[in-house]
């Protein structure tokens, strides 16, 4: 998943306060400016209510160990949201249960974006339990 789309859904559900981090000074300042949002190039004090990963960290392969935030980002937050979809349960996921934080997985957005696409198709809107069923059984496979 790009940045863009989660900025974009963020400043679309009304969020006036967002900074934006990204390494690339370039990317990180147009993406915040198109939104009206802030930019940073490194890594902010924690103190956010909700923190988004959006990089490939914690994917499987040479950065799946590799935490996006901090325990101390992760400790700040109400909410912790990876896009990462596999594994569904990234360090930073892990992190945030044993934090009891409230945690949105890449892995239940993609089981959301194939209900909404199921709906659309069909016209039949499956059960929360169709959907939980449904996103556990494809990362079984």
């Amino acid at each position: 998943m790009s940045e863009e789309p989660v900025v974009a859904a963020f400043r679309g559900a009304g969020f006036d306060d967002l900074t934006v981090v990204a390494r690339n000074a370039e990317a990180g300042e147009s993406l915040a400016a198109a939104y009206g949002y802030g930019w940073v190039s490194h890594d902010p004090a924690p103190g956010a209510s909700i923190i988004v990963n959006v990089t490939p960290l914690g994917m499987n392969g040479p950065d799946a160990g590799a935490l996006s935030f901090g325990a101390d980002h992760i400790a700040a937050a109400r909410t912790v949201f990876d896009v990462v979809a596999f594994p569904a349960e990234t360090p930073l996921i892990r992190g945030a249960r044993e934090a009891d934080k409230v945690v949105i997985t890449g892995a239940e957005v993609i089981a959301l974006q194939a209900a909404a696409q199921f709906e659309s198709y069909t016209g039949v809107t499956p059960t929360v339990q169709q959907i939980a069923d449904a996103s556990a059984h494809s990362r079984s496979v």
